[in-house]
């Protein structure tokens, strides 16, 4: 639980005891465009009248399902299944840590580029809306709004991210900040 930073293990044990077991794992894409050598990524607004999630911003994916060989081939059939992304416009970045989420799902996030010409095949049922946001603007932390959540006896700070009429929030927001970390000390060495 990588998205905790300067978290002890007492404290991720006891939010670990706090969340549903067990955990169905799932896995996201995390789809990166390059233009002009700048990067946006690619997040999809949930259909209202889905059952989990309704209405939030989201990176496409969903459940590992047993046929689907590693999170990555995961990530990638649920993106097709949802926004119509070929997966052969997807070159492989790496992972990021593993999030906890609230409803009982273990999520993967699968690091992606993909070709800047791409197309999208949105499936209404799924998803209301695709969007791409600047990777700079999300980063940029005086765009954050910092929030208290209670997790059992635990209380956490996460941040929020308006962007226009949109919030991108929770685990969308959690995984947004751990490739932030992530990145941190290339964007450093590279400004």
């Amino acid at each position: 639980m990588e998205w905790l930073p300067g978290s002890t293990h007492e404290l991720r044990a006891r939010i670990r005891s706090a969340l549903p077991q067990p955990q169905t794992a799932a896995a996201v894409l995390v789809p990166l465009i390059e233009r002009d050598g700048e990067f946006s990524v690619l997040l999809t607004q949930r259909a209202a009248t889905l059952r989990d999630h309704a209405g939030q911003i989201a990176f496409p994916g969903g459940r590992i399902e047993p046929h689907d060989e590693d999170p990555w081939r995961a990530a990638l059939r649920e993106t097709r299944e949802e926004i119509g992304l070929d997966p052969a416009g997807v070159e492989f970045a790496g992972y990021l840590p593993d999030h906890l989420i609230l409803t009982g799902y273990r999520v993967t996030p699968a690091v992606g580029f993909i070709d800047a010409g791409y197309t999208l095949r949105v499936d209404a049922a799924e998803v209301e809306d695709a969007f791409e946001v600047p990777l700079q603007f999300l980063f940029d932390v005086r765009n954050h709004r910092e929030r208290v959540r209670t997790l059992g006896d635990v209380k956490l700070t996460v941040h929020d991210i308006p962007y226009g009429e949109r919030r991108i929030w929770g685990a969308t927001a959690g995984m947004l900040m751990s490739l932030r970390r992530l990145l941190e000390p290339y964007r450093r060495s590279a400004g």
